[in-house]
């Protein structure tokens, strides 16, 4: 694609990262077909192709309207698109620059402002948002139904988080407890904390370490989204430092990994080095943390002698269920791992069905699912439908975001998958 940035943007940082990402779309189209939006407006401009070609004028200088505004919003940053395009187009990457000149340019009213400020507000803070869920689940019986439906009840698995294994084992790494999946789903790192635990390593966790950064980040508040990812990345680095560090005093606590248990996070921590690399006082921090990043997945993986040997020396049970696994985008797409947590969990006694279409959106998308209700509902109607289809007994993710989004869609019990493998662990045990 041939480019002509307007002197706005051409000669920063993000107008050169642009023109690059820019040059490399070649219009094939194959990004249509796999764009959860376009599939359901069937609007060119709701596709990846279309919206390159909305920033590409904007970058150019043409005007800016809410129109253009509007399909980006639209965009789940799924990154479908990325996975299906021939040509390496960094898509995710160019729609948030777009968003964020978009957002300079046009400006939201204030219904619209003070709702993204509130989640901005809210979400991030992890105290915050605790006392308020306990708040709106203590009066969710007196609210009216449509209010009422957007408080998720708490669900019996959710009550407790299970003994967190005490930190004994010489190999240790550190885990992002996150903000919203503490008060949500706390057993999901205490489960994490167990498995690994058996495979003589220990999870712990690093005070002052919050949220990752993306909820900001992705509202178009990047500034703010930065800070985020500065403090964690100083929350982490004593237990990190550069590897010669490591090596010099792993006695004391240094860790080999930072293990994320929701892909959203994961996806962004292992971007904490590019989103950081023109700041001199983060830049190699934020590259080293984002080497050190690992999904759940991927440090099982590398285990899988040991994990094999675990699982083998276990009662030998038929398989206890079929299960089906929603492979969130932020893993599949973002984090490219495919296939991974569906072979371990195969290999630990689990039945798979087939998912239909197992690469499109569930409609959660981070914050989505509230900005975007109508199209996140469609989305979250198509994806319980291709989940159900293969008659499971239950559903397993591995992102918060999609396990809360796809339980408020069916009957089906949702758990991360990581909770079924401990659990399999524990019964296997009493057996």
């Amino acid at each position: 694609m041939q480019t002509n940035l307007a002197d706005f943007i051409k000669d920063s940082p993000e107008g050169q990262e642009a023109d690059a990402i820019l040059r490399t779309c070649v219009h094939c189209g194959f990004c249509l077909a796999t764009c959860p939006t376009y599939q359901l407006l069937g609007d060119e401009l709701d596709s990846p192709r279309g919206r390159i070609y909305l920033m590409k004028q904007m970058l150019e200088g043409e005007p800016v309207t809410q129109k253009t505004q509007l399909h980006l919003d639209r965009c789940l940053t799924c990154r479908a698109c990325e996975t299906a395009c021939p040509s390496g187009v960094r898509y995710g990457r160019l729609v948030d620059i777009g968003r964020g000149i978009v957002e300079k340019k046009v400006g939201r009213g204030a219904a619209a402002g003070a709702m993204r400020y509130a989640l901005r507000q809210t979400l991030p803070n992890s105290k915050l948002f605790s006392s308020l869920l306990r708040l709106g689940r203590g009066i969710r019986p007196l609210l009216p139904g449509s209010l009422k439906d957007s408080i998720p009840p708490e669900a019996k698995e959710m009550q407790l988080a299970g003994a967190w294994p005490p930190a004994r084992h010489t190999r240790r790494m550190l885990v992002l407890e996150g903000c919203v999946q503490p008060a949500l789903a706390p057993n999901i790192n205490a489960a994490t904390a167990r498995v690994l635990d058996k495979l003589g390593i220990s999870l712990i966790k690093a005070e002052n370490a919050g949220c990752c950064g993306a909820v900001s980040y992705h509202l178009n508040a990047q500034q703010e989204g930065l800070d985020y990812m500065r403090r964690n990345v100083d929350a982490w680095w004593p237990y990190v430092g550069n590897e010669m560090e490591i090596n010099a005093r792993q006695e004391r606590g240094g860790v080999e990994a930072i293990v994320m248990t929701a892909s959203g996070c994961g996806v962004t921590v292992k971007e904490y080095g590019h989103l950081l690399r023109h700041d001199p006082a983060y830049a190699e921090k934020a590259a080293r943390i984002s080497e050190l990043c690992k999904d759940i997945s991927e440090i099982l993986e590398a285990e899988t002698q040991v994990l094999a040997n675990s699982i083998n020396s276990l009662p030998v049970n038929p398989r206890e269920s079929k299960l089906a696994f929603h492979s969130p985008c932020t893993l599949q797409h973002g984090m490219q791992i495919r296939g991974v947590v569906e072979r371990i969990l195969i290999a630990a006694g689990f039945e798979l069905t087939v998912v239909p279409d197992a690469h499109l959106c569930c409609g959660s998308a981070g914050t989505y699912s509230i900005l975007q209700p109508e199209l996140s509902q469609q989305l979250l109607k198509n994806k319980i439908t291709a989940l159900e289809s293969g008659s499971p007994t239950c559903i397993a993710t591995a992102n918060i975001g999609c396990l809360m989004h796809v339980r408020g869609g069916t009957s089906l019990p949702v758990s991360h998958w990581i909770e079924l493998l401990d659990e399999r662990f524990v019964k296997s045990a009493h057996a």
